[in-house]
């Protein structure tokens, strides 16, 4: 079996993480987030319930990495602590979930630059990511870096336009809110947070595993919860929960709000770039599931090709950027947003129950909130979305027993 070049180390593995997570979510899931929740302390309450599942998400998912140093992440801890079936979900699970956010990633690309032409910018950002990601992790690392860079130095400028309008006329924060509102909010704003699974998908690609995934995991998301508090209520004490709630550019809000409009268009920019440098990250995370399944028959065996020259899962990349490039010509962005934060929840809800089986106190206690959290908040997604995600998981699990039949019944004329 051909191995992937380990070129990563920890800077490297937090740039990734950061970009990932630095992106769409942070630039639209407030808005939404904030007319389910019905309050500004409902949101922030939300925003901290996403926050803790989160972290019990990244730090199941960083014990396991750290063990399973390979790609393929939670297909390959489900496959591992609890059988073929469950590692099978999960990475039936993140391919279709991140599938769809890859195209609400492009979809998000279009309608902040060129709104009238959304779906052929959309379309043309996969085809140019797709074309980064062939030449190698190293490459995309590089990528990475320039496209953080411009997102904090947006976001700077925001938290100082936050901070501007603060100061001139703040507004009061509001109650408000359901305890099913708060966690539909957090269902929400998770979208916002999932990028750290692409760490430990590049499981391996990073060196010295064991020491790297645990650190690159821990300082991007708690760089990135610091960030996210810090906006939300900044957000709300500049706009208040109902303007809030009712906003299509929330950031460009906030800034405006501050009496800086100048700053409006380099807002709208940088939110595209940000949005780019998802985009890139999540294409390199879908390509190296995809290339694990298919190393182990779960997928068609070609995806499984490693490039000889630039070591990377080629064949794997190209289909999964033709099927965003399809999916973005036709998709509906609330639908597959939706759809894909249900997905990627079943999908931490295996590698917490992964977690579990490897025993220890802490561990376990992490990966039990962490299992409840998902299970909670993907129940509280609007219905559609829900609906959406277990027919996919029913026909996910059809493909899997029907493969296993076939295999029966050829190992039955074989003897």
């Amino acid at each position: 079996m051909e191995k992937l070049a380990r070129r990563l180390g920890v800077r490297d593995a937090v740039v990734i993480g950061l970009s990932a997570m630095l992106g769409a979510g942070v630039f639209a899931a407030f808005a939404p987030a904030a007319s389910l929740a019905g309050g500004g302390v409902a949101l922030l309450a939300a925003l901290a319930v996403a926050g803790v599942v989160a972290w019990c998400n990244a730090s199941s998912s960083a014990v396991l990495a750290a063990r399973y140093p390979e790609s393929g992440g939670t297909y390959v801890y489900g496959r591992e602590r609890l059988g073929p079936f469950w590692g099978f979900l999960a990475g039936w699970g993140f391919v279709i979930g991140k599938t769809a956010s890859c195209a609400a990633m492009g979809l998000t690309i279009g309608a902040y630059l060129w709104p009238e032409r959304a779906r052929w910018v959309a379309l043309a950002a996969v085809i140019a990511l797709t074309a980064v990601n062939l030449r190698g992790v190293a490459k995309t690392a590089l990528a990475a870096r320039v496209f953080l860079a411009v997102t904090l130095l947006v976001l700077a400028g925001v938290l100082a336009g936050g901070v501007r309008a603060v100061a001139l006329d703040p507004v009061p924060l509001t109650g408000g809110g359901s305890a099913l509102g708060v966690l539909g909010a957090a269902g929400l704003l998770f979208f916002a947070f999932a990028g750290y699974a692409r760490i430990a998908t590049l499981g391996e690609e990073v060196r010295d595993p064991a020491r790297t995934i645990p650190r690159a995991v821990a300082i991007a998301l708690t760089v990135v919860l610091a960030l996210y508090a810090a906006l939300a209520t900044l957000a709300l004490l500049t706009l208040g929960a109902g303007r809030l709630a009712a906003s299509k550019a929330p950031l460009v809000d906030v800034v405006t709000a501050a009496g800086w409009p100048w700053l409006a268009p380099v807002v709208r920019i940088g939110a595209g770039v940000a949005v780019v440098g998802v985009l890139l990250s999540l294409l390199a995370g879908v390509g190296r599931t995809a290339l694990a399944m298919a190393r182990r028959g779960d997928l068609p065996r070609p995806l499984a090709a490693v490039h000889p020259v630039h070591r990377v899962p080629h064949v794997a990349e190209l289909v999964v950027g033709a099927v965003v490039a399809a999916l973005v010509m036709a998709a509906d962005l609330r639908g597959v947003i939706g759809f894909s934060s249900f997905a990627v929840l079943v999908y931490y809800a295996v590698a917490n129950a992964s977690a579990w089986t490897l025993g220890g106190a802490r561990t376990r206690v992490v990966a039990a909130v962490g299992l409840t959290g998902c299970l909670a908040v993907a129940a509280s997604l609007p219905w559609r979305s829900a609906a959406a995600g277990l027919a996919l998981f029913a026909l996910g699990a059809a493909v899997y027993a029907g493969r296993a039949l076939i295999r029966r019944s050829r190992s039955s004329s074989s003897l």
